[in-house]
């Protein structure tokens, strides 16, 4: 086939896989990522939990996540990621649709650990980031966006129709219905999966192929050229201060993302208006999105990290003295910038290791940052639980907070 033929109207045939990776976190954002949040209060309540437990789930998926993420890694290096998508499409699919039969918390955590979440960090997180790595140099911080991006898409059209059904038919259909489109929308979705530019006989970009080996001495071009190895990755101070910034930040965002509904429930929403606010929370997210990652692309990308991070604390601390409205609002779209600026962080690991083992060093990055986000929620519900208050939670966040700022400001 052509390169001709391989592209569409023109178009880089690297869109048309971020397109489809897209697609499917669209998918997955707004029925599980964005979604369990929806689902947090019902279940606790209907199965006589507690937050704590409720949100131990959460953190125990995330644990499970972590641990497999350098096999999963170098499984996508290895084989591509197509098979990893499948897989999660599949397991999300069943997993959901046993979930709407569960009736007490044992039954909860087999079928939320043992099928939903067994894959699904590996199919709807890391491969899709991989693909936008493998697909692109150049344009790398716009293709992660696009990917990034994805979640609070899903998180503004999905999720809120998922709040609904929950309202109206109960999280038990709901949950059901969100199995069923993962398997009849998600799944074929997955077949069009290719690994690389060069499986298809393509380059990075669309970019011609290079006249000779010699490295350009063009920044815009040798950018992201240089292939760092999974091992040599290790021995490097930058992927260490990566791991701290990026599991203080992940402590900090998930306890947010998952305990959200409550956050503002406590703050004195019903659950129907907080679910406009979590709506309100993707929508802001998405034109910040790419605004960020079309600057990522011609800027320094760990200082444009750091900013966005701090701004975040910015947000976060009316939350600890007011439940004005204002204040809510001002919080949801501020901190909605910390998940915006994601995909930069990820361009400028890729910009510092390279395409060859991108999956790899992901995934032993995922080993250890993830931590943060297994700890943060758990500990937040059992904080609630204790005090009947987020105070010291948001505390906490703010601190977290300011150490991933401080950390990423290094890399400058």
């Amino acid at each position: 086939m052509s390169r001709i033929g391989k592209s569409i109207a023109g178009l880089y045939y690297g869109w048309r896989m971020i397109g489809i990776v897209s697609a499917l976190r669209v998918l997955g954002g707004g029925l599980h990522q964005y979604g369990f949040t929806v689902f947090f209060l019902p279940v606790t309540q209907e199965l006589g939990l507690t937050r704590a437990a409720t949100a131990l789930a959460f953190s125990l998926a995330r644990a499970q996540g972590s641990f497999a993420s350098p096999l999963v890694g170098y499984l996508v290096d290895r084989y591509g990621p197509k098979p990893m998508m499948v897989s999660a499409a599949l397991l999300a699919g069943v997993g959901y649709i046993l979930f709407s039969w569960v009736d007490n918390y044992t039954t909860f955590l087999i079928v939320y650990l043992g099928v939903i979440s067994i894959s699904f960090t590996a199919g709807f997180v890391h491969a899709p980031t991989i693909v936008a790595n493998s697909w692109f140099n150049r344009f790398r911080a716009r293709a992660m966006t696009v990917v990034s991006a994805a979640v609070p898409v899903g998180g503004a059209i999905i999720t809120p129709a998922l709040a609904v059904a929950v309202t109206a038919f109960g999280w038990r259909w709901s949950a059901f219905g969100a199995g069923v489109l993962f398997l009849v929308v998600g799944l074929p979705l997955t077949f069009f999966i290719r690994r690389s530019p060069e499986s298809m006989g393509l380059t990075p970009d669309g970019d011609p192929e290079p006249e000779s080996p010699i490295a350009s001495t063009n920044p815009s071009v040798s950018r992201g050229s240089v292939d760092v190895t999974a091992r040599e990755a290790l021995r490097s101070p930058i992927f260490w201060t990566l791991i701290v910034s990026m599991t203080a930040r992940s402590a900090a965002f998930t306890t947010v993302t998952s305990h959200f509904i409550p956050m503002m429930v406590w703050k004195g929403l019903s659950q129907t208006e907080a679910s406009v606010f979590l709506a309100g929370f993707a929508i802001v997210n998405l034109p910040i999105h790419f605004l960020l990652g079309w600057i990522g692309d011609s800027v320094n990308k760990p200082k444009l990290t750091a900013i966005c991070m701090f701004l975040a604390v910015i947000a976060v601390l009316p939350m600890q003295w007011t439940n004005s409205l204002w204040a809510l609002w001002f919080f949801t779209c501020l901190y909605s910038v910390l998940d915006a600026s994601m995909p930069v962080f990820w361009a400028a690991v890729g910009d510092f290791f390279g395409r060859k083992s991108f999956g790899t060093i992901r995934g032993n990055m995922n080993l250890f940052y993830t931590w943060g986000s297994i700890l943060g929620p758990y500990l937040a519900g059992a904080v609630y639980d204790r005090t009947q208050s987020y105070q010291l939670v948001f505390a906490a966040i703010t601190v977290a907070l300011l150490i991933s700022t401080t950390m990423t400001a290094l890399l400058i």
